[in-house]
């Protein structure tokens, strides 16, 4: 059992270069982080200072250059191939900044398909989505297929899908893209309760500063590497029908 001193997620000096025309681009440049259960940070920053590529690697569909990445003290680095699949399906809720669901499917199956794939029996694979299709408020619209949603409501049934498994580490990379900004609020207020009162860890990808300012920490990331991490003041919690 993983003792309780260790963080969740420990990266130390991570680097990820890609290779150009002229030069290699450091996309990830010496990042070194923690976060521990129960815990949401924030990645800010703009489009190309390299967040997206960070959660890559800490989703292990990366490989760092150099440095580590370590998730509940086992190195990534370390895993079997089998291991990392096992890890990504159970352990990581990854929310991509598109959908990606699958089409002509109803939105209730394609909350589901991350337990299906896990061996989930599909009735209750359905059970379990379905909470999460009603916080996000889509408890109506379960089964409406993708064509009959709009682009903010798939991207609920993506969010959905990623925390349906109920998995320790959630990364979001851009989740409230296609929401709207009260939409958008309520779920980034759902994922800083979940990290709260479930003890999940949350990393946000974003560069909505008002999204940030939820999270416990944010960091600033500029061409690849932190700036600072700050934390953000306490708020009070927001009366919205996703968190009862």
């Amino acid at each position: 059992m993983r003792e309780a001193t260790l963080p969740l997620l420990a990266l130390h000096e991570v680097v990820k270069h890609y290779r150009g025309t002229a030069e290699a681009v450091r996309a990830v440049d010496g990042v070194s982080l923690t976060l521990g259960e129960g815990e949401m940070i924030a990645l800010h920053g703009p489009s190309g200072s390299g967040k997206t590529t960070l959660l890559l690697l800490i989703a292990a569909l990366l490989a760092p250059d150099s440095g580590e990445i370590r998730f509940a003290g086992e190195r990534l680095a370390d895993m079997s191939e089998r291991r990392a699949a096992e890890y990504l399906r159970r352990d990581v809720g990854f929310i991509h900044q598109g959908s990606q669901l699958m089409p002509y499917v109803s939105a209730l199956e394609n909350a589901s398909v991350k337990l299906l794939i896990d061996g989930v029996d599909a009735r209750a694979a359905r059970r379990r989505a379905a909470p999460w299709l009603r916080r996000l408020g889509l408890g109506e619209r379960a089964q409406h297929t993708p064509e009959q949603l709009s682009a903010g409501e798939r991207q609920c049934v993506a969010i959905a899908r990623a925390l349906a498994g109920e998995p320790a580490l959630i990364l979001a990379d851009e989740p409230t893209g296609n929401l709207d900004s009260t939409r958008s609020l309520q779920t980034v207020t759902l994922l800083g309760q979940i990290a709260r009162e479930h003890g999940r860890s949350v990393v946000l990808v974003t560069h909505d500063s008002d999204a940030a300012a939820l999270a416990d920490r944010v960091y600033n990331l500029r061409d690849g590497r932190l700036l600072d991490s700050l934390p953000t003041p306490p708020s009070e919690p927001t009366d919205s029908y996703l968190l009862s």
